[in-house]
């Protein structure tokens, strides 16, 4: 039974306050199959515009019924190539385990959030 609770213990990802770094390609796996609906944010650690907006991704993450989890680019480059990221920041929207929607580059909370919707 899937589920859409910004919950994830033993699921394989670092349990923090706001958005959850994956931290292998198994959890990944896992979740998509797990969760109804996931906003996922593909980043890299030396990205000037991911560090901007990772504020951004932790508020939206803390106040939303929707599970909003990291990828980083650099650990994780078979889950990058797997969904087509090609730039970074990149925002991509799973729904019943498929991607459904995405947006590269600096974006607001209110356009994740319609993301997510």
């Amino acid at each position: 039974m899937k589920t859409m609770a910004n919950s994830s213990r033993g699921s394989g990802v670092d349990d923090g306050p706001a958005a959850r770094k994956i931290e292998s390609a198994a959890a990944f796996d896992r979740l998509r199959e797990t969760v109804d609906t996931m906003l996922v944010d593909f980043y890299a650690d030396w990205c000037g515009p991911c560090r901007l907006v990772a504020d951004t991704v932790d508020a939206l993450a803390a106040e939303s019924d929707v599970l909003v989890v990291k990828v980083d680019v650099e650990t994780l480059p078979e889950v990058t190539r797997e969904f087509g990221v090609n730039g970074i920041p990149a925002f991509v929207v799973f729904i019943d385990g498929e991607p459904a929607d995405r947006l590269v580059g600096m974006q607001d909370k209110s356009e994740l959030r319609r993301l997510t919707e």
